[in-house]
């Protein structure tokens, strides 16, 4: 549990269901931002790309706009390294409740802005700029901190590098008579990568078809995994210790 300053890399069933559920949240996320802001969220080699293009072109409106996104991916990683890693160096314990919470409420603005009209129509142009910014902020948030604490092993928005580390895990496990290896780990994150990519595909389907028949009312789910983990961080982190304290002073 993510809660002092415990590391998540172990594969026990609290930090396999919250990967999952992170890579779940961020397939949801990813198709969301895709059906109303006409752009994967997640992934930042294709804003760099489309940077190049525009550059290219001489458009320089659209490279400053498609500059923003992955600058701001690259915000809510340093804030997970304010919050987490900086604090991890320092020996103090990290403050995972903040970033979490930081994602709670960015996504609680993204559900009330989108159902009241505030970010315009479901997939306008009116609202998509916006939405992928704090899109792609939260994503940078989430990834940031759950690499830091799993000592990147875990990377949850996006498929690249686990698809990579799968290929090498599978590798190994078909070699293991004659290289040396701990077949039990080796094999546990094997089934974590494929599950980690699964979720992501499971989230990215459901989204598919809850965003095309709610719009922003879909991102009630999202909200509400967001939520559940943040409260279940601050207990951990805040109320459970706090408890502890009064009761010892007592």
């Amino acid at each position: 549990m993510l809660s002092g300053n415990q590391s998540i890399s172990h594969y026990t069933p609290s930090n396999i269901a919250i990967w999952l559920v992170l890579a779940f949240q961020a397939g949801f996320l990813n198709i969301g931002g895709f059906l109303a802001g006409h752009a994967y969220v997640s992934h930042v080699t294709g804003f760099a790309s489309s940077l190049g293009v525009a550059l290219a072109n001489g458009d320089g409106k659209t490279a400053y706009m498609v500059a923003g996104v992955p600058f701001v991916f690259l915000l809510g990683s340093m804030v997970s390294g304010y919050f987490v890693d900086l604090r991890l160096k320092l020996k103090k314990v990290p403050k995972y409740y903040i970033t979490f919470g930081i994602m709670f409420v960015l996504i609680l603005f993204i559900f009330f802005a989108g159902v009241t009209g505030l970010l315009g129509d479901f997939g306008s142009e009116e609202s998509s700029y916006t939405l992928l910014i704090l899109l792609c902020f939260i994503c940078g948030i989430q990834n940031g901190t759950i690499s830091i604490v799993s000592r990147s092993v875990v990377r949850t928005t996006h498929l690249t590098g686990i698809t990579t580390d799968l290929g090498l895990g599978l590798v190994r496990l078909m070699n293991k008579s004659n290289i040396q290896i701990n077949e039990n780990q080796e094999r546990n994150a094997t089934l974590m990568r494929l599950g980690l990519i699964l979720f992501f595909i499971i989230g990215s389907a459901a989204g598919a078809v809850v965003f095309t028949k709610m719009n922003f009312w879909g991102f009630l789910i999202p909200l509400t995994n967001a939520g559940a983990l943040f409260f279940m961080m601050y207990y951990f982190q805040v109320k459970k210790i706090k408890d502890a304290r009064e009761e010892t002073s007592e």
